[in-house]
């Protein structure tokens, strides 16, 4: 009984650490036109290319967050890369993974699908950075999955690591530089 109790502990603690992440980030407006998108699936950006060393860039920080490698994505298009958890990483909302251990995925057009914290997705919503996923109201832990425009310039591409460590920091309960 008491190791179960250290365990509610710590998923507590993790829970709660997560959600102090996820409240603590203030997003500056997005500038410009928001992209327009499909309303289905495959859910993507349309008439619009990203630009392909900002995607990289992207990419290489996120490979260097704790636990993460990169791969083919299991639920996104040919091409989209996929932000996979080990399998040792401990879960804080493990319903809101859409499947397998991915977290987020990277489109070749530089957008990405991500789950956020139900508030700052709402926020990276309203703010210009992101739109909801068409499946977003279809499971419970899904209110935050979203699609995050891609950046256009470095600014943005640090506003959008931002909203992926947050991902991260929502699906794990830990900040990627702890």
């Amino acid at each position: 009984m008491i190791g179960m109790s250290k365990w509610v502990v710590a998923l507590t603690a993790l829970c709660i650490a997560s959600a102090a992440y996820a409240q603590s980030m203030e997003l500056p407006q997005r500038q410009g036109e928001r992209p327009r998108t499909t309303n289905g699936v495959p859910h993507v950006q349309v008439d619009f290319e990203g630009k392909a060393e900002l995607s990289a860039e992207l990419a290489r920080r996120v490979s260097e967050f704790p636990g993460v490698t990169l791969g083919a994505t299991r639920v996104s298009l040919p091409g989209a890369v996929g932000f996979q958890l080990s399998s040792d990483m401990p879960l804080a909302q493990p319903n809101s993974i859409v499947g397998g251990l991915e977290f987020a995925h990277l489109h070749p057009d530089g957008s990405l699908h991500a789950s956020l914290d139900p508030e700052l997705a709402v926020a990276a919503v309203q703010a210009g950075w992101a739109v909801a996923h068409p499946w977003a109201e279809q499971n419970d832990g899904w209110e935050g999955f979203v699609m995050i425009y891609s950046p256009l310039n470095e600014q943005e591409l640090d506003v959008v690591t931002q909203l992926v460590e947050q991902s991260y920091t929502y699906i794990t309960g830990k900040h990627p530089t702890e």
